[in-house]
């Protein structure tokens, strides 16, 4: 599985890591609700289970990942500042960009 994390993004996530409540939980990314051919996504701090997949990205933050959900390989964090300060997870690799 593979996961991709924004500039913008990772320095968020490793500000909340580091965080001494933080300490020992990881970065998951979940489905919140299927429908059709995408979904909607989810994101929060948690513990791995043996359901999931660590995924190391290319910001050094590794995250958590069921496995054999297909609509989570390929997911892509971003942190966007305007129109409204937040995350972002879609996942382009399956044509959900976040545009609806």
């Amino acid at each position: 599985m593979k996961c991709k994390i924004s500039r913008a993004a990772a320095k968020v996530l490793r500000a909340e890591l580091d965080k001494q409540e933080n300490e020992g939980l990881m970065v998951r990314v979940n489905v919140t609700h299927a429908h059709g051919d995408h979904a909607h996504y989810g994101l929060g701090m948690d513990t791995p289970t043996d359901k999931d997949e660590v995924v190391t990205t290319d910001a050094g933050i590794d995250v958590l990942l069921e496995k054999g959900v297909d609509f989570l390989d390929g997911v892509r964090i971003d942190y966007f500042y305007v129109p409204q300060e937040g995350f972002a997870v879609t996942n382009p690799s399956r044509g959900n960009h976040g545009d609806h």
